[in-house]
């Protein structure tokens, strides 16, 4: 039987308004700071109208984005709460796939902004398998001293060993696909953030993912075990905010532009790809067109990069040896740079920079469950 599961950061599917940009400039969208705006009644009035029109558009290209996945599973990042999700679904997602995603399961995690992990999924796989919920257990409130993890680079960052490790969560649900077993870690690691005291944003951030994934495999040892020849089947799905290799673009579109692989030295992702604890089935694609993300700050810094991930169990990987992910990348903006041959139709009415469907893209594999 054959079970399709997907992840996807969603970006900022929020229920509430930020009014906060009317005394932080650095939270103040572009289009408001054109404006003269003389009290903050006025600017909640022009914000409210402004997050509404846009949302319309950015949601129609999720749903477009999420359809195109076809995943019988759905792991989301970056979801207010389950009203969101179900206002979501149903005015949005209903309208491109139908009675599908009924089944939606979320929790609170320890997001500053209220972002949270969610997973959607249909009573059945596309080839009619029973998709049935057994359980759901929330890790958010696991702290660095529980598990051991508290490091003087920790420390230095401002961590105290009482703090909680995820910075959102790490949501463990178990299904059962056709009556066989199956456990999901839905997850979305630490930020890079920007540079601090002069080092950069990944780097100054590192130890808070390395925490994270070391938690994560903790989390899984502890249930299944560390013989990771076992037959356990389980995924991690999420966006990891790291990579271990990326696509660095030189050039310009008058000149044409230039691609270069280039591999990290160090990456929270080694944490959970040593000694074969699980594998990132993403990697069974070339290494041009592994990225999900095209991040840039200017035409010094851009480049192509993998941060969402579906990680697969020993057990799944062999069962599995002929599976390589897709990439949704329909959804992205027109400034998004394509190596040649990868690019894709966008949807209607994407832009230069927004309306997006999300910043990242979906990523969805086909798994045999035997």
């Amino acid at each position: 039987m054959s079970l399709r599961i997907a992840t996807f950061n969603v970006e900022n599917l929020m229920r509430r308004f930020d009014f906060s940009g009317f005394r932080n400039q650095l939270n103040q969208d572009r289009t408001l700071s054109l404006f003269e705006i003389k009290s903050e009644a006025e600017y909640r009035q022009l914000e409210q109208a402004r997050a509404i029109a846009h949302a319309d558009d950015t949601r129609q290209l999720t749903a477009l984005a999420i359809a195109d996945s076809r995943a019988d599973i759905i792991c989301l990042q970056e979801v207010d709460n389950l009203e969101a999700l179900k206002a979501f679904e149903y005015g949005y997602l209903f309208k491109m796939v139908g009675e599908g995603y009924r089944n939606k399961y979320t929790s609170t995690g320890n997001d500053s902004r209220g972002i949270d992990v969610a997973v959607m999924m249909r009573e059945e796989t596309s080839h009619g398998q029973p998709i049935e919920f057994v359980r759901m257990t929330s890790h958010a409130h696991v702290t660095y001293e529980q598990f051991g993890l508290h490091t003087p680079e920790l420390a230095a960052l401002g961590n105290e060993a009482f703090e909680r490790i995820f910075r959102r969560d790490c949501l463990e649900i178990d299904v059962r696909v056709g009556g066989k077993p199956l456990t999901i870690y839905c997850v979305h690691f630490k930020s890079m953030g920007s540079a601090r005291n002069g080092i950069p944003g990944r780097d100054s951030s590192m130890p808070i993912r390395i925490a994270e994934a070391k938690a994560v495999r903790r989390i899984i040892e502890d249930r299944f075990g560390s013989d990771h020849a076992a037959g356990k089947r389980w995924v991690i799905c999420g966006d990891l905010n790291d990579y271990r290799q990326r696509v660095t673009i030189g050039g310009d579109r008058h000149a044409g532009y230039r691609f270069t692989v280039v591999d990290e030295t160090t990456s929270s992702l080694d944490v959970l790809l040593a000694d074969g604890f699980c594998e990132n089935v993403v990697e069974r694609r070339p290494e041009m067109d592994r990225w999900t993300l095209y991040h840039t700050r200017g035409p010094e810094e851009r480049h192509l990069c993998q941060l969402d991930y579906i990680l697969l169990s020993p057990a799944l990987a062999r069962q599995n040896q002929g599976a390589v992910p897709d990439i949704v990348r329909g959804g992205q903006p027109w400034r998004t740079i394509f190596p040649a041959g990868q690019e894709a139709e966008r949807y209607p009415r994407v832009g230069w920079d927004r309306p997006k469907a999300s910043d990242h893209c979906p990523v969805a594999v086909s798994l045999d469950i035997v």
